[in-house]
């Protein structure tokens, strides 16, 4: 979050340098030059996934998603508390489409818009609202890494920085070259009792060669915000359809 704060205020920055230096007074501004300073001052925090001294960081958590990205330069986690059985929860993950995602139609359209009625290929940025989200993904690009029911979904796909059709999750562990970024997301269901779990959901990214980790820092930086956004909608959206699940479940005694 803190790389995203210092790229977005860069941004201002250079907007507002390259404002001031057409109309000085703008900001106050004496001088044409003191605008120049102010947007390279900019220019330089806006491009700071570029540049951030990033440390790879591990973990010993003994998950599926670990197996397969161990060590990874970003990442994001979230969580939430769902009052439903694992295996409710677990269908609910694989139920949920793109359309019940708050946010998911208006963050996707930002990072990559569309004019509307305007056809084209099926993405994750672009899905058909109906079906689910992570069916979806599977189609488009991305493949499944491991799935335990009622217990940790794992997914795969190549991020940056040359186009790779992944076919297997074998293709996804081999891709260690330099010059790619893969990441992985997982959704993972921990039973608490009392008809309660815990569902977390973690991103993972690592970037080999140092080209590809400038070039996906960059982008990084930027969207890190809009996917939390998503993430903290597709945990609300799973939460909302497995907890119905529970509830037709209780009435009518057949599992939801």
């Amino acid at each position: 979050m803190a790389l995203s704060i210092i790229a977005y205020l860069g941004l201002g920055l250079l907007a507002a340098g390259g404002a001031s230096a057409v109309r000085p007074r703008l900001l106050r501004l004496r001088r044409r030059r003191e605008a120049a300073i102010l947007a390279a001052a900019g220019l330089v925090l806006a491009t700071a996934g570029a540049w951030w001294p990033l440390g790879t960081r591990r973990s010993a958590e003994g998950t599926r998603l670990e197996a397969f990205v161990p060590e990874f330069q970003f990442g994001e986690f979230h969580e939430t508390r769902v009052r439903a059985a694992p295996e409710e929860v677990h269908g609910a993950i694989r139920a949920v489409t793109a359309g019940e995602i708050r946010w998911f139609r208006s963050l996707t359209w930002i990072r990559s818009p569309r004019l509307p009625g305007r056809a084209g290929p099926e993405t994750i940025l672009h899905p058909a609202w109906n079906e689910p989200v992570v069916d979806v993904a599977l189609r488009s690009g991305f493949v499944l890494l491991a799935e335990e029911p009622g217990e940790e979904l794992v997914v795969g796909t190549v991020v940056c920085c040359e186009p790779v059709r992944l076919q297997r999750a074998e293709d996804f562990r081999a891709l260690v070259g330099p010059g790619f970024a893969r990441a992985a997301l997982n959704f993972r269901v921990e039973d608490l009792g009392g008809g309660t779990c815990r569902l977390s959901t973690e991103t993972r990214i690592v970037a080999a060669g140092a080209a590809a980790r400038r070039r996906f820092g960059l982008y990084w930086s930027f969207i890190y915000p809009g996917s939390s956004l998503i993430r903290y909608g597709w945990l609300e959206a799973i939460r909302k359809r497995a907890e119905a699940a529970a509830a037709r479940s209780r009435s009518t005694g057949v599992p939801g």
